[in-house]
């Protein structure tokens, strides 16, 4: 299948295939005439980088999880341990960007008319 066939499968853009193949996250035969020749299942990987990255992985996370993708037995069990993964990791964001909120909610409350920053009252500055 050719780039123009796989980004219509697909609905990324040729650069997008470009640089996912620069990645190393997309393999392609070169053709005698030099257009890249990419195989049927190269959708079904596609769609799967694009909705892990929607799960919130990174490439790089994505790139260092293939090889044990390779193994179709483990692959399920390899990629719950991933999404247990990320979704502890996700906690800890939360968990953090509450920790933040809270702590700006606090200063806003505690300042009245004073520098946010400083804690000060303008009369001091």
């Amino acid at each position: 299948m050719r780039i123009g066939e796989l980004a219509a499968a697909t609905g990324l853009s040729r650069d997008a295939l470009r640089f996912y193949e620069e990645r190393g996250l997309l393999a392609a035969q070169r053709r005698a005439n030099g257009y890249r020749d990419y195989p049927p299942e190269a959708v079904e990987w596609l769609c799967y980088l694009r909705t892990a990255q929607s799960l919130g992985f990174t490439l790089a996370e994505i790139e260092a999880g293939m090889p044990q993708l390779a193994e179709p037995g483990q692959a399920g069990t390899e990629l719950r341990a991933a999404l247990a993964r990320k979704l502890s990791d996700i906690d800890a964001r939360i968990a953090g960007l509450a920790e933040l909120r809270a702590a700006l909610a606090a200063r806003l409350d505690d300042l009245g008319d004073g520098c946010p920053l400083t804690g000060g009252s303008p009369a001091s500055r």
